[in-house]
C-alpha cells in the first residue's frame, strides 16, 4: 500500500486523469440518453469535455482550471443545459483552488461556490415550490460547496504549517552546527593558549638553566661554554617560534598579554577535589597504580576533564549527587574514570550539554583528548548517573 500511495504521488496528473476519464464516462452516458436538441446538444457536449479537462489538469494548473470550470459553468446556464454528472468537477476545482491555487483564486472559488446553487435555483426553478423551501432547498446544496473550499483551505494551512515546521528545524539544525563549530574553535583557542604556556614555562626553564651554566662555567673548556650557548640560542628561538606558531590558533580575545605559568597537572586534581567537597557535594577520589611524572599536556588534559565532568555533575546531577574519580597509573598511560549516581531533572541534559547545555562540554572534553592522542567515552551509567571515561597515553598517537 505504501509502494501505491507514492506512485499515487509521483503522478497526479495520472490518477486525475483516471478520475476525468471515469466521468468523462458517465457524463457521456447521460449526454446520450439526454433529449436536447442538435444546439443544446453541442453545448452539453463542449461543458462535459471542459469540465472533465478541468478535473485531469486541476493540480499542474488550479488557477487556469477555475477560470475554464467559471466559463463551462456560465455556457451552461446560458445554453440551458440541465444539471449533469460533469458537474461534480465543480466541487472538485473549488478544492483544489482552496488548497493550491493563489489568494485570488481561492476567493473566486469561494464566491462561485456560495452563488453557483442560487444561479442553479433561479435558471431551473422546477416544481412550484414555497419561498421558504426554495431557501431551505438553496442552503442544502450550497453546504457542499462550502465544504469543499473549508477542505482545502485546511489543507492549504496544514501544508503550511509543516512547512514552517521544517523550515524552523532546518534553521535551527544549521545553527547546532554553527554553534559547535564555534565551540570547538574556542576550545581549541584556549587549549592552543594552555599548551602555549606549558611550553613557554617549560622552555623559559630551559633558557634560565643554560644562561646559569654559560655563566658558573667560565673556567670550563671553551667548547662547553660555546655548547651551552647554543642551548641558551636553541632555546630562546624554539620559545619564539611556539609563539608564533600557536599565536595562529588562538583569537584576539585569548591573544592578549599575560605570564606565562606553569598549568595544573595531577598531584593539583587531590585541590580540586577537596573545592567540591567543601562546596557541599561528596566526591570518592582513589589513586591507583604508581603515580610518576607525566607530560604535561597529559597532566593538563586529565585535570580539565576532571574539573569539567564534577562542574557538569554539581549543575546537573540534582540534590544529594556524589561523584567519585579514579586515577590509574598504567605502564603507557593514563586512565581516569569520573562517576556521578545523579537524577536530576536536568541530568539528562548532560549527554549532550556538558557544563553549558549545548554540547560544548564533551566537545571540548574530546578536542583535549585527541590533542594527546587518547580515547574518551561518555554516557549513562546502568541505573541512573553519568560516567566519563578517559585513556591519556604518555606518547602523543593518531
Amino acid at each position: 500500500m505504501q509502494r501505491l500511495y507514492d506512485f499515487f504521488r509521483r503522478h497526479p496528473t495520472g490518477v486525475d486523469s483516471f478520475w476525468a476519464l471515469l466521468l468523462f464516462g458517465l457524463s457521456g452516458i447521460w449526454l446520450v440518453q439526454a433529449p436536447n436538441g442538435t444546439a443544446q446538444f453541442a453545448v452539453a457536449a463542449v461543458t462535459v469535455v471542459g469540465l472533465c479537462m478541468v478535473v485531469a489538469l486541476r493540480r499542474r494548473w488550479p488557477e487556469y482550471t477555475l477560470l475554464a470550470a467559471v466559463v463551462c459553468g456560465l455556457l451552461q446556464v446560458a445554453g440551458n443545459v440541465d444539471i449533469h454528472p460533469a458537474d461534480f468537477a465543480l466541487l472538485v476545482i473549488i478544492y483544489t483552488a482552496a488548497a493550491d491555487g493563489k489568494r485570488w483564486a481561492s476567493r473566486l472559488a469561494l464566491v462561485c461556490g456560495l452563488l453557483a446553487p442560487t444561479i442553479n435555483k433561479l435558471r431551473w426553478p422546477g416544481s412550484a415550490a414555497t419561498g421558504w423551501q426554495s431557501v431551505v432547498a438553496v442552503v442544502f446544496v450550497t453546504v457542499p460547496f462550502v465544504l469543499a473550499w473549508v477542505l482545502g483551505d485546511s489543507v492549504r494551512t496544514r501544508r503550511a504549517y509543516w512547512a514552517q515546521l521544517q523550515e524552523r528545524a532546518d534553521r535551527l539544525e544549521k545553527e547546532r552546527e554553527a554553534q559547535a563549530r564555534m565551540a570547538v574553535a574556542a576550545e581549541r583557542a584556549r587549549i592552543a593558549r594552555e599548551l602555549h604556556d606549558v611550553v613557554a614555562h617549560n622552555v623559559s626553564v630551559m633558557v634560565v638553566q643554560a644562561d646559569g651554566a654559560a655563566y658558573v662555567l667560565d673556567g670550563s673548556p671553551e667548547q662547553a661554554k660555546q655548547a651551552l650557548e647554543t642551548i641558551s640560542g636553541t632555546g630562546r628561538q624554539a620559545l619564539a617560534e611556539m609563539r608564533r606558531l600557536l599565536g595562529v590558533l588562538r583569537t584576539e580575545e585569548s591573544s592578549e598579554g599575560g605570564e606565562y605559568v606553569p598549568q595544573p597537572d595531577v598531584e593539583q586534581i587531590n585541590d580540586l577535589v577537596e573545592q567540591v567537597r567543601t562546596a557541599g557535594m561528596p566526591v570518592d577520589f582513589r589513586v591507583e597504580g604508581s603515580p610518576r611524572p607525566l607530560p604535561s599536556g597529559v597532566e593538563l588534559t586529565a585535570y580539565r576533564i576532571v574539573q569539567e565532568a564534577l562542574t557538569n555533575t554539581r549543575k546537573h546531577g540534582g540534590p544529594d549527587v556524589g561523584a567519585s574519580v579514579r586515577l590509574t597509573f598504567f605502564d603507557d598511560g593514563l586512565g581516569l574514570l569520573v562517576e556521578d549516581d545523579g537524577r536530576g531533572a536536568q541530568h539528562e541534559l548532560y549527554e549532550e550539554g556538558g557544563a553549558d547545555g549545548m554540547g560544548h562540554g564533551l566537545i571540548g572534553m574530546r578536542e583535549r583528548v585527541g590533542m594527546v592522542g587518547g580515547t574518551l567515552d561518555a554516557g549513562p551509567r546502568p541505573g541512573g548517573g553519568f560516567r566519563i571515561s578517559a585513556l591519556l597515553p604518555l606518547k602523543a598517537g593518531r
